[in-house]
């Protein structure tokens, strides 16, 4: 009796132990094309739809969703200083010259003759 419980806990043990090593295999080989799927959400699919269609999980979906939206968001972020140069360099850009050499680094020194 004694040697039949260790046997068969010993079997199960290793069929868990298999089950553990072949779950994170399967988890990183299922991955998500994300352009796809925000082409796919913004043709107007329903993220239930997207996700059987390309027979991924509404959640994936979700997550791809929401890489976009911190993507948008990162590169939209520009500092003060940034903004304020990008918004001179527009001015210059619209009135169809190039900024003044003084205000660009990179100008030679001005020599009078």
């Amino acid at each position: 009796m004694g040697k039949l419980a260790i046997t068969t806990a010993s079997v199960m043990l290793g069929v868990a132990l298999s089950f553990s090593s072949v779950v994170p295999a399967v988890y990183a080989a299922e991955s998500v094309d994300c352009d796809a799927v925000m082409q796919e959400l913004g043709s107007g699919k329903t993220m239930r739809q997207v996700a059987s269609d390309m027979k991924i999980s509404v959640g994936r979906v979700r997550g791809c969703k929401k890489r976009a939206a911190r993507a948008a968001k990162a590169e939209n972020k520009t500092s003060p200083g940034n903004t304020e140069r990008m918004n001179r360099s527009n001015a210059a850009r619209a009135a169809g010259s190039s900024p003044a050499p003084e205000a660009s680094p990179a100008a030679p020194p001005a020599t009078t003759p």
